[in-house]
């Protein structure tokens, strides 16, 4: 029992890395550089930021798939199914998230070429340079959709399971829900309201608080056992 309280214990100061590694990099390093409207040159003066902001986003999604190694013993008494496609969604998410930092460097490449070469094939640069970021808008927001789907089964698997309060385990599944209706349609070109992402936000700083604090539910474990 005391195990399973470590671990969940050690769960939840993962998850709490991963909120901070997301508020740093979206909200401090990349997100205000990346996606402002002067990024051509702004990119290149934050280099030094984008390349952080790369290795945290790595480091995050490392860290995504070692939580769900840790939880698959404890998920697979209640589902190996939902065990699985947590951790295979969890892989697919860090190949997402691959993928977004690979057009990320792209783009940083491309302001240090405009940036060293203002005045030769300047035009050449300008037209490449929305065609890159668009790229990146596509690859950051398919990013943030498919880490939709791991973030559902694992508040579905808890709800299941009542290793945490219910009350958690159902606004973590509406959070998710919401978030995904709004990417989806800001992909589409019809954004909702951004607002529809801050439940996201409050569960995912509310449930490592709570692991942190309790760790997973004992006495569920136990019954599971009996």
């Amino acid at each position: 029992m005391k195990s399973n309280k470590k671990m969940g214990r050690l769960v939840g100061v993962l998850f709490l890395l991963i909120f901070v590694i997301g508020i740093l990099v979206y909200q401090i390093l990349q997100g205000p550089v990346l996606f402002s409207d002067d990024y051509l040159t702004a990119t290149s003066a934050s280099s030094n930021k984008i390349i952080i902001s790369i290795l945290l986003l790595f480091l995050s999604g490392i860290t995504s798939i070692s939580i769900a190694t840790i939880l698959f013993p404890i998920f697979k008494k209640y589902s190996i199914t939902l065990a699985l496609l947590y951790f295979a969604f969890s892989i697919l998410g860090f190949i997402a998230i691959a993928i977004d930092n690979s057009s990320a460097i792209a783009l940083l490449e491309l302001s240090q070429g405009y940036v060293k070469n203002s005045t030769d094939n300047s035009d050449a640069l300008k037209i490449l340079g929305p065609l890159l970021y668009k790229k990146h808008w596509w690859t950051h927001y398919l990013s943030l959709l498919m880490s939709c789907f791991p973030v559902f089964i694992l508040y579905y698997t808890l709800y299941r399971s009542k290793l945490v309060p219910k009350i958690i385990s159902i606004v973590g599944i509406v959070a998710s829900i919401l978030m995904f209706i709004e990417l989806l349609c800001s992909i589409f070109g019809h954004s909702i309201s951004m607002h529809m992402m801050l439940p996201m936000g409050l569960i995912q700083l509310i449930l490592p608080f709570w692991l942190i604090s309790k760790g997973l539910n004992a006495s569920a474990l136990i019954t599971d056992m009996k």
